[in-house]
């Protein structure tokens, strides 16, 4: 028995097997399979060997028509490598012998053979240990990418434990399997905690060594209330878990009730929860649990799910699909928010760049890409005669950007009406704030955009100068700091004043001990992972606006996130004594 400690994203808690997934650029962790599965894993080796060989020999053609002969004899060098007999039988020893994955038998031996080039005294044979490093990355990556392939395949229920998730993973999940997410790396939010929690299922992020710790196959608890995870539970363990899993359920579905009252304070104030969400199927249970629309719509994972551009007419299906499964209630389109860590393999973000949420990301990237943005745009357009639809753009920084992206929704609506394609003429324009510059500009901003949205993942991220994903830094990444609550302010106030619509979509929504200070700042409109519906509804019910703003000016006197959120806390366990922070 084990216990892991981490950073709790997700609450809840989930008992079942482990199914490791690794990754190229991290050390890979020693996992042992059964006798009966050794014969797999050669056949998978000799696969990855034979789709590596096939790569180097496309590379090498290439090169040789570009650069020449001489200079693509490089790869004619990791061909040799790669064929070398030796090499090959002790990686396939270790398999035979260990009963290791074929993944950590690569892994040894090729590390193992880099650092032995690496120690040379010979300039020329230390150099080696490059091509050698190169040519463990391109076979585990065929290795891995094997793995995650069957994992959009699982034939049972598993927590998955992984390093961290891409988007682009995440995209290809079998969710309906997945009970719980552990990684080594992650914050608060990570795309994998936004991802867990949008499904409502437990997760633990920033576990340093979780990979390292656990095998295939091996029985886990995840606890995502507390944080922590463990490792093959003793039977007391199993016992207590099981019985807090029976409580939680009592719990949801006493929330589950509320799904036909409204959202209303005790002195009467309503307020609009909507929902977050990734794909249209997602939309049928957002409403149960609730939802008075989608807030927020992100559409890049119709790109991350597919290796190739979705076409006008795929994305045209899938806006349509979401706006009649809204049913008449508001959808909030969310424009291209590729880049930084959402990754497309497909193309337009495939650069390397040495700063990447700094980079060339999100409105920024369309801006560049005008076929790919007039795709989506006209796409959005087409599918809007057939429901309420807002176009929403994110990580606008400037003013110029905002009049960009106008003019060339204007310029796509001028296309349609000369082809006599017809389309919504009233559909409200509006922007995320998510950064610094554009919250401190909110009153300019609110003379041409028709609504706002506070994205205040990124907002955090850029006010206190944290990678959100970064788990070395995360207990710095907090949504109580003073500067955020003092943007978030602004941004309200320049919103009422210029008598325009101001909602908040962040994961900083959904958590319960932000819901008093959020509505005493004058939110009205918040949209949140559809499993966090019920529990903010019931903290709205049980609140005055009176009470809330009490809160806020509390708050107001605060000098550190930690007396903020200390104090926000304990004012949550008075409205929501037996809520799931009161277990945290």
């Amino acid at each position: 028995m084990q216990i892991k400690k981490g950073i709790a994203v997700s609450p809840g808690v989930a008992i079942s097997r482990a199914v490791v997934i690794d990754a190229e650029d991290v050390a890979i962790p020693r996992r042992v399979v059964a006798s009966s599965a050794v014969g797999k894993e050669i056949n998978r080796l000799d696969q990855a060997l034979e789709a590596s060989h096939k790569d180097i020999e496309k590379l090498r053609d290439q090169a040789v028509a570009t650069v020449g002969e001489d200079l693509a004899k490089i790869f004619d060098a990791h061909l040799a490598m790669l064929m070398d007999r030796p090499t090959i039988a002790q990686i396939k020893q270790a398999i035979e012998s260990e009963n290791v994955t074929a993944e950590y038998a690569v892994y040894s031996v090729m590390r193992r053979l880099a650092q032995m080039f690496s120690g040379q005294e010979n300039r020329y044979l230390r150099e080696r240990a490059n091509d050698i490093w190169d040519l463990e990355r391109r076979i585990l990556g065929h290795l891995i990418g094997h793995s995650q392939q069957e994992l959009a395949h699982l034939d049972a229920e598993c927590i998955l434990v992984a390093h961290d998730l891409t988007p682009s993973q995440t995209a290809s999940l079998d969710k309906k399997k997945i009970r719980g997410i552990a990684t080594d790396a992650g914050g608060r939010t990570s795309h994998t905690a936004i991802l867990a929690h949008a499904l409502g299922i437990p997760a633990v992020v920033g576990l340093e060594d979780i990979t390292g710790a656990i095998n295939n196959g091996d029985s886990i608890i995840l606890d995502g209330n507390r944080g922590q995870a463990i490792i093959e539970p003793n039977a007391e363990q199993l016992l207590t878990y099981r019985e807090q899993k029976r409580k939680a359920t009592a719990f949801e579905h006493t929330l589950d009730e509320l799904r036909k009252l409204p959202a209303q304070t005790t002195d009467g104030t309503a307020i609009a929860l909507q929902a977050n969400i990734e794909f249209p199927d997602e939309i049928e249970p957002a409403l149960g649990k609730g939802a008075t629309g989608i807030g927020l719509y992100r559409t890049e994972f119709l790109f991350l799910a597919s290796e190739t551009e979705p076409t006008e007419d795929q994305q045209y299906a899938s806006y349509k699909q979401a706006i009649e499964a809204c049913n008449g209630l508001p959808l909030t389109i969310r424009t291209l928010d590729l880049g930084a860590d959402k990754v497309w393999l497909g193309g337009y973000t495939d650069h390397a760049e040495r700063n990447p949420f700094l980079g060339c990301r999100s409105i920024r990237l369309c801006l560049q890409n005008l076929p790919l943005f007039k795709t989506q745009l006209r796409a959005i357009l087409r599918a809007s005669v057939h429901g309420p639809v807002r176009i929403m753009f994110p990580l606008i920084s400037n003013l110029m950007e905002l009049r960009q992206a106008k003019m060339i929704l204007a310029d796509v609506q001028e296309d349609l009406d000369e082809q006599a394609i017809e389309y919504a003429t009233d559909i409200p324009v509006g922007m995320m704030i998510e950064v610094p510059s554009a919250a401190l500009q909110a009153s300019v901003f609110a003379q041409e955009a028709d609504f706002f949205s506070i994205g205040t993942n990124d907002l955090i991220q850029y006010t206190v100068a944290v990678d959100r994903g970064n788990e070395r830094i995360a207990n710095l990444y907090s949504a109580a700091h003073p500067a955020v609550i003092q943007l978030i302010r602004e941004v309200v106030r320049a919103a009422k004043r210029a008598n325009i619509d101001v909602s908040l979509c962040g994961e900083m929504g959904g958590e319960p001990e932000y819901v008093m200070l959020l509505l005493g700042l004058g939110l009205r409109k918040i949209s949140i992972t559809p499993p966090a519906i019920p529990e903010v509804k019931q903290i709205v019910r049980s609140v005055s606006i009176e009470k809330c703003k009490r809160v806020m000016r509390k708050v107001a006197t605060f000098e550190t996130e930690h007396q903020v959120l200390n104090y926000l806390r304990e004012e949550i366990r008075r409205v929501l004594p037996n809520g799931t922070l009161g277990s945290r």
